[in-house]
């Protein structure tokens, strides 16, 4: 993994999480086996929706649990590559292609819960198409552009919002209060919807400008 073409992340220089990376590097883990788990904690978020739609409230918090814990691993196989020293020649492949299944395992389970299975697939697809055309940047010769508004981080922070106040919505946890109108997790869908759509067109914009500004 370059240094130049890692997702700007103010967590990644806490102290935390350098401490967490050298514990993870001298358990023997390596970047590759942490991205791996990232997927099982992205299934086991998408297991979490699913069985949300019909199972005890709680499971909401689950799955919110579960996207920050993908979260998590997506920045420590970094950090153990570069920091640690622990990079491999697969590492590049190993970055990328499980943040697609985990967006993926998410986004379309999110759906499927609200009612929305639609919804899902749009969102997937255009979380796709943020990460290609990041991608297509980098394969032009520029540094890969992580802007907004609906990255990779910003996607799952609403996806979390979203979890944690569906138990809030009809069937209240909390007796005597319910949030009115749609189901928080299909508004967090429509939010991720319009906000990727928008953060490809940024990019390509971004991009078409570079382009004209380096003809070569």
């Amino acid at each position: 993994m370059s240094v130049e073409n890692r997702r700007p992340l103010k967590t990644r220089g806490a102290g935390w999480a350098k401490a967490v990376a050298r514990g993870l590097a001298a358990s023997g883990l390596t970047p590759n086996m942490i991205s791996v788990i990232g997927i099982g904690f992205a299934a086991l978020g998408a297991w979490a929706f699913s069985a949300a739609r019909f199972g005890p409230e709680w499971l909401w918090f689950v799955a919110a649990l579960f996207i920050q814990l993908r979260l998590l691993a997506n920045m420590l196989d970094g950090l153990v590559a570069v920091e640690q020293g622990k990079g491999s020649a697969t590492g590049p492949l190993f970055n990328e292609a499980p943040d697609r299944i985990e967006d993926a395992l998410l986004l379309i389970a999110a759906g499927i819960a609200c009612g929305a299975p639609g919804h899902g697939y749009e969102a997937t697809i255009l979380a796709f198409g943020t990460a290609y055309i990041r991608a297509l940047g980098g394969s032009l010769g520029f540094e890969q552009d992580f802007v907004g508004p609906m990255a990779k981080q910003h996607r799952m922070f609403v996806l979390t919002l979203g979890a944690l106040l569906m138990p809030f919505h009809g069937n209240s946890i909390l007796e005597g209060f319910s949030l009115p109108g749609p189901a928080p997790l299909l508004i967090a869908l429509y939010v991720i919807i319009i906000g990727a759509a928008l953060t490809c067109c940024i990019r390509l914009w971004r991009i078409a400008q570079l382009l004209k500004a380096n003809p070569k």
